[in-house]
């Protein structure tokens, strides 16, 4: 099975203006693997710094539909998703956020917590998907 790299701007793009030596998203097969991704100001393109929690958690949910759209998947076909947080203190209030993005049947997932960042954001979420049919 070939690797195939696909880009999702303006993500992609960011990623490479830091330096940052990886792929938004990536597809082997029917096999769709998102990397962690921090949450960008939809305006700027630039990191969303010190928005409040929500703020984060809906941003990057929407990205990983951008992301997965781009890859031929969406958000009904996600397998699993990691959750990295600072705060354990944040798991209920993201539960909720994360009800909205998948109501019915959600994913495998894990949440944990994180001791720092690279960045001056709160949360940030992988996943792995299949391809829609």
């Amino acid at each position: 099975m070939e690797r195939e790299i696909i880009r999702v701007e303006p993500f992609s793009t960011n990623f490479e203006k830091w330096g940052a030596p990886v792929s938004v998203c990536t597809r082997a097969g029917n096999m769709v693997f998102m990397s962690g991704m921090p949450p960008f100001d939809p305006d700027t393109g630039e990191l969303l710094q010190h928005a409040p929690f929500e703020r984060q958690a809906e941003r990057i949910l929407e990205q990983m539909k951008t992301a997965l759209e781009a890859a031929g998947s969406d958000l009904d076909h996600v397998l699993k998703c990691n959750v990295l947080c600072i705060s354990a203190e944040r798991f209920k209030t993201f539960n909720e956020i994360y009800k909205r993005y998948f109501p019915k049947n959600p994913p495998a997932r894990i949440f944990f917590c994180v001791p720092e960042w690279t960045g001056p954001f709160d949360i940030e979420i992988d996943c792995v998907a299949v391809t829609k049919s």
